[in-house]
């Protein structure tokens, strides 16, 4: 009786089931409906006088900004410029004695051949400087302005001319003085008296401010073509200069100095003056007008380059520097590869040289480094000169070499060894250094009056600077980063990676080491030896976790041949 009255309890206390009402169906309206007789008109601000903005103002407002978040104090600025003066007067003893111990070495100079072949590098150096800034300037900008500055500043409707003008004048004074100093050096190097070294170095530094202040001038129209003309003449003008000072020095061409030449430094030093008054006047007239994406496409490679060189990494300088030239050019029609296994990197290399052949022409320069080497007077130091300038024509040869150096995910996707990658992406440039070793033995010949060697001595000189410059473009490509992982060591400009002040010298470091015994008048054998040796180091690579890897393997293998034999 409990249970039954319990179970009638619990279906007494059922809920009866509701019926839903159906829902209407709700019809969709215009909700611009209400709107529709509505006169639309623009809301005008009251008419007050605007504010006028003063850009030297905001200007000034952002540096405050920047400047009220420092986190250096008064002495530590004190400390790091005593450290840098310092450091200038060194250098700048150092390369005294160096032009005065060229003036000395001079002397022996002293064929009609030789001076008038010497005669001809203030030549070189003045077109060779004109060809460097037209092209640093087409580069950079030459005025730019940083990423912020482009967004908070360019923006703003304010007039850009109180703002860029002091840039404009820097970077054209930046030239001349760089310009001129260079110019200096590289004439009282090559032994030439005091009152040409002003001559020329009045001359380079005026053209080359002349040049960027052009280059400023096309910026403000946004044109480029000019420019790489420019700069083409002028690289083209250098290397005919240089050729000739080479023939002229072997004898093979004989030049008089006419007696106006001497007035011809004068005459260019004042067309420089004139361009750069004319187009500086007329760049700051058009500051207005500069575009800004220009202006922060500068400033963001500069941003870009102090990065690398805050690690002091030069390759990844270049780096930046290779993926803008790409960005300007587009694009390239993709070529089918040929060949199979490691052949295959090979004709990449050859197809990728086929199709950018800019290369070469820097090759040929190289070619004549030893020449005009010994043209000057420098025979002594011409095997290391000769490899310096072979390994900068070779690295722009070797990027597949670094890209797979840097990249470790993309080289262990390839069935091949380190060893095998290597040797095959610096295929192409052994066979150019090759080429190149041939070409300067009439160099170590002595045919331009320099270091007299036998024939056999000559062919070994020769092909042990084309080890070593190849040997340098592999080690300044393949070279790892900086780790910042590892202690540190404490200096005076902070905490510093051991590693870091060797970056520098990356590439410098195996040509001096190969062309040590040639540079202290041994025997040549000796540097083809040390170059082979060196080389074949940098081809294996000593890689850490490959050879780990293939431990393990070896490993495994050999424990099951052991429980083989066991059974």
């Amino acid at each position: 009786m409990a249970r039954a009255r319990r179970k009638g309890a619990k279906q007494r206390h059922q809920p009866e089931p509701q019926v839903v009402a159906p829902q209407p169906v709700v019809v969709p309206t215009d909700p611009y409906a209400e709107y529709a007789d509505r006169e639309w008109d623009f809301a005008w601000l009251p008419e007050e006088e605007p504010e006028v903005v003063d850009e030297r103002a905001l200007h000034a407002l952002v540096k405050s900004w920047r400047h009220g978040r420092a986190t250096r104090s008064i002495l530590d600025v004190l400390q790091d410029a005593y450290i840098a003066i310092f450091s200038v007067a060194m250098i700048g003893a150092m390369v005294i004695n160096v032009i005065v111990g060229s003036q000395t070495q001079s002397a022996s100079c002293d064929t009609a051949a030789c001076l008038n072949g010497r005669l001809l590098v203030p030549w070189g150096t003045f077109f060779a400087i004109a060809a460097l800034a037209v092209s640093t300037a087409r580069l950079f900008g030459p005025v730019l302005a940083s990423a912020a500055e482009g967004f908070w500043l360019m923006e703003a409707p304010i007039g850009r001319k109180r703002i860029l003008r002091g840039r404009l004048w820097a970077v054209v004074l930046g030239a001349l003085v760089v310009a001129g100093l260079v110019s200096a050096g590289i004439a009282g190097i090559a032994g030439e008296p005091l009152w040409v070294v002003g001559a020329w170095a009045a001359a380079s530094g005026l053209v080359a401010s002349g040049l960027v202040a052009w280059s400023a001038w096309e910026q403000s129209f946004e044109r480029v073509k000019a420019l790489r003309v420019g700069q083409a003449v002028l690289a083209a003008l250098a290397a005919v200069v240089l050729g000739t000072m080479v023939a002229v020095a072997a004898g093979w061409l004989h030049i008089e100095p006419p007696a106006w030449a001497r007035v011809v430094p004068w005459a260019l030093a004042g067309l420089g003056l004139l361009m750069t008054v004319f187009f500086t006047v007329g760049a700051h007239r058009r500051l207005d007008r500069f575009a800004r994406t220009r202006l922060t496409s500068g400033g963001s490679l500069v941003s870009g380059l102090q990065g690398a060189m805050f690690g002091l990494d030069l390759g990844l300088a270049r780096d930046i520097l290779v993926d803008r030239e790409a960005i300007e050019r587009g694009h390239v029609k993709p070529v089918p590869g040929r060949g199979l296994g490691a052949q295959a990197l090979v004709w990449r290399d050859v197809q990728r040289l086929k199709r950018f052949p800019r290369p070469l022409i820097g090759l040929a320069g190289a070619v004549l480094a030893p020449y005009a080497s010994d043209a000057i007077g420098l025979a002594l130091l011409t095997p290391f000169l000769s490899a310096v300038a072979l390994m900068f024509a070779l690295v722009p040869m070797l990027g597949a070499l670094r890209v797979l150096s840097r990249s470790s995910g993309l080289a262990r996707a390839l069935p091949f060894t380190t060893a095998q990658l290597r040797t095959a992406t610096f295929t192409v440039p052994a066979v150019l250094a090759l080429v190149w070793s041939l070409a300067t033995i009439p160099a170590f010949l002595g045919v331009t009056g320099g270091l007299q060697r036998s024939p056999l001595a000559a062919v070994t000189v020769a092909l042990a600077c084309g080890v070593a410059g190849l040997a340098a473009a592999i080690r300044w490509q393949t070279a790892k980063p900086v780790n910042f992982a590892v202690p540190m060591m404490a200096t005076g400009a902070g905490a510093v990676p051991p590693t870091l002040v060797f970056n520098l010298l990356r590439g410098f470091d195996v040509a001096a080491l190969v062309s040590a015994p040639v540079l202290l008048n041994a025997d040549p054998i000796w540097s083809l030896a040390i170059g082979v040796v060196v080389l074949v180091i940098l081809r294996t690579g000593f890689n850490l976790e490959e050879m780990s890897e293939q431990a393990k393997e070896q490993q495994k293998l050999l424990d099951a041949e052991k429980a083989a034999r066991a059974r």
